[in-house]
């Protein structure tokens, strides 16, 4: 006789299509899979090793967080971030993050900022490995930025820096955290912010994060006129 699922224990299909997503994610998210490239199911399948189903499923969660846009009539394509939306998520960034900055001087635990210069230890550390060539965080706990908006303990920050748009700002990072230079630039201003919160100087951490926001539009900006040249 069958063993009985248990409840809320995942089928192997939604497993697979959760390993297809995470796997798709990544690639969009690093450039592995351009922007605006049409979603072909069969090729997808075939790099991935999933068969169709668990392949929807992923598709259908890559839409939900604004990595994957279906055009009628066309079919499916990973998203493209043309200059004006960037331009735009920059703009939304340098306020939204500089409010969480402030908020954060003002609420963040010690004992969560003593961890924050922990982690940018450990970023540090994974630069110096990559030879000062990237600054890439991995998302979550382990992500600067995502910790910041957390500590910023408001909801409506957290729901437009860390809810589905939060990856579409992560493929906008990825690309600043590869110019040359800005790893190490990165990194100094991340340690002035948390300084400045561990002070609890509310309005030097707006500041810094704006201007860390700000600058790293200026590099993105200069990308996208590059390539267009």
């Amino acid at each position: 006789m069958d063993t009985p699922l248990l409840f809320g224990q995942p089928t192997e299909t939604q497993t697979l299509a959760s390993r297809a997503f995470e796997s798709i994610k990544s690639d969009i998210i690093d450039g592995q899979l351009s922007q605006g490239s049409k979603i072909v199911e069969s090729d997808l399948a075939l790099k991935y090793g999933i068969s169709r189903g668990p392949l929807r499923e992923a598709i259908h969660r890559l839409e939900q967080i604004k990595l994957v846009v279906r055009i009628p009539r066309a079919g499916s394509r990973v998203v493209r971030l043309d200059s004006k939306m960037i331009e735009d998520i920059y703009i939304a960034r340098e306020s939204l993050e500089g409010m969480a900055a402030r908020l954060a001087a003002r609420l963040m635990p010690d004992e969560e900022i003593r961890s924050l210069f922990k982690l940018l230890d450990q970023h540090e550390q994974a630069i110096s490995e990559a030879e000062g060539r990237v600054y890439f965080q991995s998302e979550g706990d382990i992500d600067f930025h995502y910790r910041i908006a957390v500590a910023s303990q408001n909801q409506w920050i957290l729901e437009n820096l860390n809810g589905e748009l939060y990856h579409l700002l992560r493929m906008c990072r990825y690309q600043s955290g590869q110019a040359p230079a800005r790893p190490h630039i990165a990194l100094e201003q991340h340690i002035q912010i948390v300084g400045a919160i561990e002070q609890r100087d509310e309005e030097l951490a707006e500041l810094l994060m704006r201007r860390h926001i700000s600058g790293a539009w200026k590099i993105v900006k200069t990308i996208l006129e590059d390539n267009h040249e």
